[in-house]
């Protein structure tokens, strides 16, 4: 039960941040969004952000900063594989499938609904 609530509470302060940065710096949701992928990357090239996954499960993994811990680890995975071009192929490598599912069904929900302007 714990684990739900850590996750909860994890989700939620993520969600804050992003919406002191709206509210009292007055800075865009693309702004917003941004910096949040920013911090998440800062914090897991520094090794910080897995711990706070293990800790707070889909409290940390499923807000928009974990995108950004993703990139910094995939690229860090393939270059010690790889050497330092592994560091421009990693970045697609862990994030791909993701990303071509919003694109495909931000595509097909295109189709499907009109738009209102």
């Amino acid at each position: 039960m714990m684990t739900f609530i850590w996750a909860f509470i994890v989700g939620g302060i993520i969600c804050v941040l992003g919406q002191i940065m709206m509210d009292i710096f007055k800075l865009t949701p693309a702004h917003t969004m941004s910096t949040l992928v920013v911090i998440g990357a800062i914090l897991g090239g520094l090794g910080l952000y897995a711990p706070l996954v293990k800790f707070a499960g889909a409290g940390a993994f499923v807000p928009i900063c974990s995108f950004g811990n993703s990139l910094v680890k995939g690229a860090l995975m393939e270059a010690e594989e790889t050497g330092i071009f592994g560091v421009l192929t990693g970045l697609f490598e862990v994030t791909s499938s993701g990303i071509s599912s919003a694109i495909i069904f931000a595509f097909i929900a295109s189709l499907i609904f009109k738009p209102k302007g």
